[in-house]
């Protein structure tokens, strides 16, 4: 009571903290005229106690301006009076600048064809802060401002704001918390006004790559009239920039640069950056295509490898191989590069570059791009900063209404999120764009994040160039149709500047035509003895029979089972955490048979031993979601985190493991990147529940089931999807097994159920030895992790053989075997317990454990056993419409004897996955594991 009572007065007092700001604006009001404020309050403020030696107080609201003054200028010494007029309009002028740094962009001269409606921004007007023309010849302190003077006339500062902020570049920056970032900024902005010197060769070297679009896109649309090119023209402006790019990585030490684009202008860039052979392209334009064992792909998603030579050295460039999901090659640069950089040694990302190019419509409006800027920062996946440009052609597609297409001013306001500087730059202006791309790079080697470029262009013709884009874009495209190429425009600015004479300029284009017509590269600066930074040759040509050797002596599995289950005396483990550990140690002494997390942990000891290096990432990896990996020990006492897998041995393969943030899209495509870039790692993405790998679904389609088959990109990446069915849900029981069978042909990728902890040790050890590089999804399971049957001894895992399918287990008569159950994974268990309780010595259990590719030979030697039996089931947990039957049933008709049967035990079919209540879910199991034992006579 008392506690109320008193809060109820103070909320009623004139002392209460909420009060503040009303009694400091009554206290400046009395300060000016006493008079002004209530009686009450003036015999309050006449009370006041008197400082000596002061005859008058000061507003606080002034003392706030001078010290925020201050601030920003501690090392200039500002006397500032209070009653001054002149120090007044001063305060006027900072806040003028910084209005400038705030807002200038938004009146930026941006858009090539002048579409945009700027509208007006009070801000930026000099009355807005209550200065005028009298006061444009006076002296100003400038503040922080980098124009170069620590005063100014306020009609040159105002001048120079408006070129600095309100030309053909708009800096957003302000939205960054680090001062040091944005001084930075501010300083090669503003001390160039945004419109540096550039030499006569770098101008030449831009009109040669604005004049090598402009003669690519009309030697194409000429010589193929109707073709899909899906031109760069109009943001021609990309490939100067990306050479620029390239020259200035090369001079700052990178030694490899990744770019990912969609099909916009990417043509052009790999005849005009990467140097691919004009003549290749237009043997693709004309349907000839070299001896190839997959599908290929259209042009437009291909890529490309090449060295381009700097002053800085030569730097390897790749362009990564994308779909036509726009976005979702973004994580997959970050991935290669990631590769790349832990290749090289480097943490730090000095020695290679991502870039990554995007649509204005999409980068807007692809979820996937907020979790690739999500990534970027991390300790997983961090390359130390993208360079990121959007095409923005003002249009997607038929789409260009901004209320459309997005719900902020700018397609790039996403960026923000991770305090990305970006830059919008006219690309009208190539001199400009060659500004805005120098600063970016520089950004992003010095503080190592993102940085955005949004190059405001436009698109000469429709989606593709048989569009009709006046369909939909009536007023855009009469502008377009009057307004030149960017080639003309620059060519003009160098002749009045006398940089190049008109007859020269022409002379480069026929030059460039020339080149074309002889089918050579057209880019000086490509070697023609391009290196590939990692070798792939021992993973090419093999199949699934390629032999390796899979044992190891049971003395060095005991001796890697030691080290571990072993962590320092000082560490202080949680207490369910060391009983695992405990468990382990007497598991490595062969007093305990091996649970599924001893397996595991030991099948990456052997790799890392040899010289392996292990990636594992996933949401709760270092934990395991289900509590039994513990790869990463937590020290109870105070935080600190050690791995055993790290202490195997001085000469031992890096593991690191890595609970990711909660995406699955972008970090599953991070990790294709990842493992297509190197092939001598083990690359593991584990989901928390195997059904959470849907919001992936495009990588899985995209990616990994087809990018062998499209692209000849091989890839040995493994996905550990935790599935089974215990009563869970329809959420949490299926991680849709059925999808990725669906997605099997070619012997492109391996499907596995393994069922015991030697199995999967066996498995991943193979994935790793064996000179064979295919996707490997893998059914983890849940309630086996700790099932008393699913264990292995050390002897087993001795032996190294993945067996892809597993016979009866117990000492059955095959001669009395009436029927054969064929299943995969944990209904294995069931099965066996029931089969066991009722004495059915007449039906065996046989597991699959590999259905794809489906194991024909092991089969066949099975069925050997079994030729007089005539009832054959497939049992599974999941719905009859769901998991492996209906994509693998065909492989059982085809094994079993001529003239038995083929009968379905398990679930109906149904739209969930699994029911969501556990009595439901008893009673199902139960009836399908009766319904594969019985039978029935």
């Amino acid at each position: 009571m008392h506690e109320g009572v008193m809060k109820a007065w103070l909320e009623s007092s004139h002392l209460y903290g909420g009060n503040v700001a009303y009694v400091e604006e009554l206290y400046e009001a009395y300060l000016d005229d006493a008079t002004s404020v209530p009686e009450e309050w003036r015999e309050v403020f006449d009370q006041l106690p008197k400082v000596d030696g002061v005859d008058v107080d000061v507003k606080h609201s002034q003392v706030r301006e001078q010290f925020a003054d201050l601030a920003k200028n501690k090392h200039r010494e500002v006397v500032v009076a209070a009653d001054s007029s002149s120090d007044a309009k001063q305060v006027k002028v900072l806040q003028l600048i910084n209005a400038f740094r705030f807002r200038g962009h938004q009146n930026a001269n941006l858009d090539p064809l002048g579409l945009w409606k700027r509208e007006r921004v009070r801000d930026l007007e000099l009355d807005y802060h209550d200065l005028t023309d009298a006061d444009l010849e006076k002296e100003y302190n400038v503040g922080s401002f980098a124009g170069g003077k620590e005063t100014m006339k306020l009609k040159d500062l105002y001048s120079a704001l408006k070129t600095t902020y309100g030309g053909s570049v708009g800096a957003e920056y302000m939205h960054i918390t680090s001062t040091e970032e944005k001084r930075w900024l501010q300083q090669r902005l503003e001390s160039t006004f945004s419109k540096p010197q550039f030499s006569k060769e770098t101008k030449l070297r831009i009109l040669k790559g604005l004049t090598a679009v402009d003669g690519l896109e009309k030697y194409l649309g000429a010589k193929f009239p109707g073709a899909k090119r899906f031109s760069l023209e109009g943001g021609d402006a990309l490939v100067p920039m990306l050479k620029e790019l390239i020259h200035r990585a090369g001079e700052s030490g990178q030694e490899e640069a990744v770019i990912g684009m969609a099909h916009r202008g990417r043509l052009n860039v790999l005849v005009n950056v990467l140097g691919k052979n004009p003549q290749e392209l237009f043997d693709e334009f004309a349907g000839k295509y070299g001896e190839s064992a997959g599908s290929g792909d259209v042009k437009y998603h291909m890529g490309f490898s090449s060295d381009f030579a700097t002053q800085g050295g030569d730097v390897h460039m790749a362009l990564a191989f994308n779909p036509s999901h726009l976005e979702i090659v973004n994580p997959v640069v970050m991935g290669s590069v990631r590769a790349r950089l832990d290749r090289l040694g480097c943490k730090t990302g000095s020695k290679a570059l991502p870039i990554t190019i995007h649509g204005d419509s999409a980068i807007a409006g692809q979820g996937v791009v907020q979790e690739t800027f999500n990534l970027s920062q991390t300790r997983a996946f961090g390359v130390g900063g993208t360079i990121r440009i959007v095409v923005n052609n003002q249009v997607g597609f038929t789409t260009s209404k901004q209320e459309d297409v997005r719900s902020t001013d700018y397609c790039t306001d996403i960026a923000k999120m991770v305090q990305a500087p970006i830059f919008h730059v006219n690309s009208d202006d190539p001199e400009a764009v060659a500004f805005v791309t120098q600063l970016a790079l520089d950004f992003r080697n010095q503080f190592r994040r993102d940085v955005v470029i949004d190059l405001v262009c436009y698109r000469r013709h429709g989606h593709n160039e048989a569009d009709e884009p006046n369909a939909t874009q009536p007023l855009m495209y009469q502008k377009i149709k009057k307004h030149p190429v960017p080639r003309q425009l620059y060519t003009d600015q160098l002749v009045s500047e006398g940089v190049i004479s008109a007859d020269d300029a022409k002379k480069l284009a026929n030059d460039y035509r020339n080149g074309l017509d002889n089918g050579e590269c057209v880019v000086e600066e490509i070697k023609s003895d391009t290196k590939h930074s990692s070798d792939w040759s021992k993973f090419v040509g093999h199949d699934w029979d390629v032999e390796y050797d899979p044992k190891l002596s049971v003395e060095k599995l005991k001796d890697l089972a030691d080290k571990v289950s072993t962590y320092p005396e000082s560490h202080k483990a949680q207490s369910r955490v060391k009983k695992i550990y405990d468990d382990r140690k007497a598991m490595a002494k062969g007093d305990k048979q091996l649970d599924w997390g001893m397996a595991e942990t030991l099948a990456y000891a052997t790799l890392v031993d040899e010289g392996v290096d292990i990636r594992m990432t996933g949401q709760d990896s270092g934990r395991g979601t289900f509590f039994h990996r513990h790869a990463v020990v937590h020290n109870q006492a105070d935080g600190s985190t050690y791995l055993p897998l790290q202490d195997i041995g001085q000469e031992q393969g890096a593991f690191e493991v890595y609970d990711s943030v909660l995406s699955e899209e972008a970090v599953l495509a991070f990790e294709y990147g990842y493992a297509t870039a190197e092939p001598t790692s083990l690359v593991l993405w584990e989901a928390q529940f195997g059904d959470f790998a849907n919001g992936a679904q495009v990588v899985f389609d995209q990616f990994l089931s087809s990018g062998e088959q499209k692209w000849g990109r091989l890839c040995g990446l493994t996905m550990l999807l935790p599935h089974g069915y215990e009563g869970q849900g329809p959420e949490h029981s299926s991680a849709r097994l059925e999808r990725y069978l669906q997605l099997c042909a070619d012997h492109n990728m391996q499907v596995c159920v393994p069922s015991t902890p030697a199995q999967v040790y066996a498995m991943l050890r193979r994935q790793s030895v064996r000179p064979l590089r295919r996707p490997l999804i893998v059914m983890t399971p849940k309630s086996l992790l700790r099932h008393p049957l699913a264990v292995s001894s050390i002897e087993e895992l001795a032996q190294g053989t993945f067996h892809n399918m597993i016979d009866e287990v117990d000492d059955l008569d095959p001669a009395n075997v009436e029927r054969v159950v064929f299943c995969s994974g944990k209904v294995y268990y069931e099965l066996l317990q029931e089969r066991r309780k009722l004495e059915l010595n007449n039906v065996a259990i046989v597991r699959v454990e590999q259905l794809y590719p489906f194991p024909h030979q092991e089969m066949d030697e099975i069925m050997a056993r079994y030729q007089h039996v005539k009832d054959f089931v497939w049992c599974q947990e999941e719905p009859q419409n769901q998991g492996a039957w209906y994509c693998s049933q065909h492989h059982f008709w085809d094994a079993i004897p001529a003239g038995a049967n083929l009968t379905y035990a398990g679930r109906k079919a149904s739209a969930a996955p699994a029911c969501g209540y556990m009595s439901t879910h008893t009673k199902e199991q139960n009836a399908l594991v009766a319904d594969a034992l019985t039978i029935k006579k």
